[in-house]
């Protein structure tokens, strides 16, 4: 199709030549020009084609005279474009004093100062040199001032200067015109300063933003709703807030744990253990299991027996079989307590393991084997070998996994451990 349009217009442009050839050669016209002494003769059509040869002329002569300069000009765009290449890679790779340098050289060009400007002070926060970030960034300022805000505030974050980097981005805040970045900064500033009100104001136009992927907003979220239920100063409070929350951030294992933990310390056991035992019923979760065990010692024999019933679904789950042995542990059923401990340390040893044995043996007396499992404890912490505790030849206690059957939606068997 195309070739068919170059043809109709070359026969276009052919026939308006022939035309004006024609139209032309009638009467050609007559120019007459003189100017001290000198005079000349032209047809139209050639005084025309004369000026239109004279300008060409003039043109490629100034063409001339301008390369040289030009090809100054043009080699600075080359390298400044080169050194901003080689700057943000070296910035991708770590080599923060490569980047640094490159940047900063290749800011002379002024279609990239702002960008190189930003790199080079981003380098230089990464490396710990917060006076020469700042530099940059007011420089970046007249060409980019927004993301020069957004760097700064992050500078001043990463110095652990959390208030200032509120309040920095406090203005734009509360206008609503903070970038996405912006959003994110102020939301860890504000989190990590005890500003818990603003961090969460944050929340929803990050979400609405759409800049950050679910996985790093739910994580950013659950981490400011966590602070916020620490940190309620009484139960109303606490209640209060918790209902104020959408249900879906009312699923999520981490932010459950830290209200029951919350409200467990206010006395409020039973709302604790209903939130618990129902989110436990939905959805299985090693976190809330052992919250479940940690609600004080409030119905705790009916809390044990309920318990032990999950064993059923989970026989091989080290959290539920610590949970179990510390349940037992306050009862002071030290059979029992051992049989969990035992068989969870087999399978998944750890260091609260070795300290709820140690708490085991000095309930029963034995002080010698408890500091040893106190020294135990404290060694897997330090990722040091651990000193096995001697065989007991009376124990059968059998640490073997468990393997149980289930069963698809469709009814067909799978195994698991």
């Amino acid at each position: 199709m195309k070739l068919w349009r170059w043809i109709l217009l070359l026969l276009v442009i052919a026939a308006l030549v022939a035309f004006g050839w024609h139209w032309a050669a009638d009467d050609p016209g007559y120019v007459y020009v003189q100017w001290h002494g000198w005079y000349a003769e032209r047809t139209v059509v050639t005084a025309i084609l004369t000026l239109l040869l004279f300008w060409v002329v003039l043109s490629a002569l100034w063409w001339l005279i301008r390369w040289p300069f030009g090809a100054f000009s043009r080699r600075h765009r080359r390298v400044s474009r080169q050194r901003m290449n080689d700057g943000l890679i070296a910035l991708a790779e770590g080599r923060h004093g490569d980047a640094e340098r490159d940047l900063n050289r290749a800011s002379r060009l002024d279609s990239l100062r702002g960008a190189a400007l930003l790199g080079s002070a981003e380098a230089s926060s990464r490396r710990g040199e917060y006076a020469r970030a700042f530099e940059s960034l007011d420089q970046a300022a007249q060409s980019a001032p927004k993301g020069a805000r957004v760097l700064r505030a992050r500078a001043l974050r990463r110095d652990g200067k959390f208030a200032e980097a509120v309040a920095l981005l406090a203005p734009e805040s509360d206008s609503g015109s903070l970038t996405p970045a912006g959003w994110r900064e102020l939301a860890l500033a504000a989190l990590a300063s005890g500003d818990l009100r603003r961090a969460r104001q944050a929340l929803e136009p990050l979400q609405k933003s759409g800049a950050f992927g679910t996985r790093a907003y739910n994580a950013l979220e659950s981490k400011i709703l966590v602070a916020t239920l620490s940190a309620s100063p009484d139960g109303a409070t606490l209640n209060t807030l918790w209902s104020q929350l959408p249900k879906a951030q009312r699923r999520v294992p981490a932010i459950i744990d830290a209200y029951a933990r919350r409200a467990a310390s206010f006395g409020l056991i039973l709302p604790a253990m209903d939130e618990v035992e129902s989110a436990l019923r939905r959805e299985w979760s090693p976190l809330l299991i052992e919250t479940y065990g940690t609600l004080g010692n409030h119905d705790i024999d009916a809390r044990l027996r309920r318990a032990e019933g999950w064993l059923d679904g989970h026989p091989n789950d080290a959290s539920l079989l610590l949970t179990l042995g510390r349940m037992c542990l306050r009862l002071k059923l030290w059979s029992k307590a051992q049989t969990y401990l035992q068989r969870v340390l087999a399978l998944a040893p750890s260091a609260s393991v070795w300290e709820a044995l140690g708490d085991l043996h000095a309930g029963q007396g034995n002080d010698a084997l408890a500091s040893r499992c106190y020294r135990n404890a404290l060694a897997f912490a330090r990722g040091e070998v651990t000193d096995p505790l001697p065989l007991n030849p009376n124990s059968s206690v059998d640490t073997r996994p468990i393997t149980i059957e289930e069963r698809s939606e469709l009814g067909v068997p799978r195994l698991r451990e």
